[in-house]
């Protein structure tokens, strides 16, 4: 059976989890990119083919001259409307490409949500440097169909947010901006697994984010399960985007109880924490959201388990300059929990600070079945270790 997998970077979930997991439901897999030459390097023993996967024409073109599909996947944000109107012409099991744009385009989730009466939060798209009369504030500054926090910035008034609009559409010429109401409470995600029919919630994180004005994810604390119903309230949320497909990461902040989406990338979580979430769980995630993709429906019980504490730690820059001194990748078991450490940067590399995920130094993955043990642990790792930028 022929997988057709659309990247664009390498990325730890295709090399570490989707390409793995292929090999064992023995697929034959042609990776679509506009960047070959790193998969090639990256993905020595696996076909690829250069293609911009940026538009949905040229990836169905690219596909019919080569092999007939029986799936086409991928795990970007960027791609997910594109794979698919892939997967439709092909009548291939897939998300519905409307609800792919729904929770790609932040302005689109927040009318779609309105609309369907489960939430209204003001909101107001931007494609200049003006502050809308009536926006309130706080409010929040991001690209319309940006990710990891990327030129995502909190404001407390017109001036500010025109700064900020100014200086970020002079970086990102054409792009249009969101502007929208700023939701107090506690970050959490939750994880979710369906075939169209039946869904799984896998658990969750607690989010800690860096200090305002950003939004650095700085923090991951696994979560087992939410509250029923603070569960049910994001369920809620995304049937009314038709998100039910697949996997998906949900990103929502809980206030006096009441669950309110900031936003959904229509994919596994990233950042090594659907790795952990695998191990965490013992089952093979990673196959199961592919055969989602080739149309096999999904057992009524994952058989996950459901003991596990894990968290994430990662370590930032916090200032621009050059990296000279890191803890090299490492595993160790202490106490009971497993450690996993993994550098983001290499040695030597010097970086502008960008107040994103783009600052992450390395990945700490601690597991166990004690979270204050897991909590302990992690701390003493990074008290232990240094990471030192010169400017």
């Amino acid at each position: 059976m022929r997988l057709y997998l659309l990247a664009l970077n390498p990325t730890d979930s295709v090399t570490e989890g989707f390409l793995p997991a292929a090999a064992r439901l023995g697929l034959d897999v042609t990776v679509l990119t506009d960047r070959p030459d790193s998969h090639r390097r990256t993905h020595p023993d696996t076909e690829v083919l250069e293609c911009d996967v940026r538009d949905h024409h040229a990836v169905v073109t690219r596909i019919s001259t080569h092999h007939r599909p029986d799936a086409v996947f991928t795990n970007s944000d960027h791609l997910q409307v594109q794979a698919a109107l892939a997967a439709a012409y092909y009548d291939l099991p897939g998300k519905d490409w409307r609800a792919a744009l729904r929770t790609k385009d932040k302005a689109e989730m927040r009318r779609r949500l309105a609309a369907a009466g489960v939430d209204t939060v003001w909101s107001a798209e931007l494609t200049e440097a003006v502050a809308p009369g009536d926006a309130p504030y706080p409010c929040v500054l991001k690209p319309r169909e940006g990710v990891a926090s990327e030129d995502v910035v909190l404001v407390d008034g017109p001036e500010e947010l025109t700064a900020h609009a100014e200086e970020i559409l002079r970086r990102r010429p054409g792009a249009v901006l969101v502007a929208e109401e700023y939701l107090p409470g506690e970050l959490f995600t939750l994880e979710s697994l369906g075939d169209g029919r039946r869904r799984h919630v896998l658990g969750g994180f607690r989010t800690e984010l860096s200090p305002p004005p950003h939004f650095v994810e700085e923090r991951m604390t696994y979560v087992p399960a939410h509250p029923g119903p603070v569960t049910e309230q994001v369920l809620a949320q995304l049937d009314a985007l038709g998100a039910g497909f697949g996997v998906c990461h949900t990103e929502f902040v809980v206030h006096k109880g009441r669950a309110r989406l900031i936003e959904v990338n229509y994919r596994a979580i990233g950042d090594q924490c659907d790795l952990l979430l695998a191990g965490l769980l013992e089952i093979p995630l990673f196959e199961h959201i592919l055969r989602t993709h080739l149309g096999e429906p999904l057992p009524a019980d994952l058989g996950a388990r459901r003991d596990g504490a894990a968290r994430l730690e990662y370590p930032c820059a916090d200032r621009a300059g050059t990296l000279v001194s890191a803890p090299a990748a490492c595993e160790r078991t202490v106490g009971g929990v497993h450690l996993t450490y993994r550098p983001l940067r290499a040695v030597g590399e010097r970086h502008e600070l960008h107040h994103t995920n783009r600052d992450y130094l390395g990945v700490l993955r601690a597991v166990g079945t004690d979270g204050p043990a897991v909590e302990r642990v992690s701390a003493g790792f990074l008290a232990g270790e240094r990471w030192e930028i010169r400017p």
